[in-house]
C-alpha cells in the first residue's frame, strides 16, 4: 500500500467508538421532534386569532336605512331604473311618480311601506367612475328637491374605463 513509506497510517484517525450509533438515533429523534414542533400551526402563526368577528361600534347602525328606490348611472346622460333606461331630463318625472307611489303606499299601510321601512323614500344612486360630477350633482339635487333621502354608491371601474384590456 502507498501509505507505508510515509507512515500515513499512524496519522489516520482511529475508528469511531461504538456509542456513535446511539448518538445517531438521538439526533434522528431530536430532528423529528423539532420538525414536529416547528411544523405545527401554533409555531408558524402564534399570533393568529381563532375568532374572526368584526368589532362592533355602538351607534354604527343608527344611520343605516334600507333603500326604497335604486337607479344606476352607467354613462353620462343614461340612467337605468326599474322601469328601464331614462335620460337626465326624464328622471325628474320618474322620481316624482315614484315619490307619489311611495307616499300612497305609506298612507295606505301597504306592505311595501311596512313599519320597519324608512319613513321617507330613500334613493340609492349607483354611479360609475365615468360619470361627471355635474350629472351626479344634478340627479342628487333633483331627488332631494322631490323629498328623497339620497345615498350614493360608487361602482368599480370596468377595464375599458381604466384603459386596461384595450388593443393598440
Amino acid at each position: 500500500m502507498i501509505t507505508r513509506p510515509l507512515d500515513l497510517v499512524s496519522k489516520l484517525r482511529a475508528a469511531p467508538p461504538r456509542g456513535f450509533d446511539a448518538l445517531f438515533w438521538v439526533n434522528v429523534g431530536l430532528l423529528g421532534l423539532f420538525f414536529g414542533i416547528f411544523g405545527s400551526r401554533f409555531v408558524l402563526a402564534p399570533g393568529l386569532g381563532v375568532d374572526f368577528d368584526l368589532p362592533e361600534i355602538g351607534g354604527a347602525r343608527a344611520a343605516a336605512v334600507r333603500t326604497t328606490h335604486v337607479i344606476s348611472m352607467a354613462h353620462s346622460g343614461l340612467i337605468f331604473t326599474d322601469d328601464g333606461a331614462l335620460g337626465l331630463e326624464q328622471l325628474g318625472a320618474w322620481l316624482a311618480t315614484q315619490q307619489a307611489r311611495w307616499r300612497e303606499a305609506a298612507n295606505a299601510g301597504h306592505p311595501a311601506a311596512e313599519r320597519s321601512a324608512p319613513i321617507e323614500a330613500v334613493l340609492l344612486i349607483r354611479a360609475s367612475a365615468s360619470i361627471p360630477v355635474a350629472d351626479l350633482a344634478a340627479v342628487t339635487s333633483t331627488a332631494q328637491s322631490l323629498g328623497f333621502r339620497v345615498q350614493i354608491a360608487a361602482l368599480e371601474p370596468s377595464g375599458s374605463a381604466t384603459g386596461e384590456g384595450t388593443a393598440e
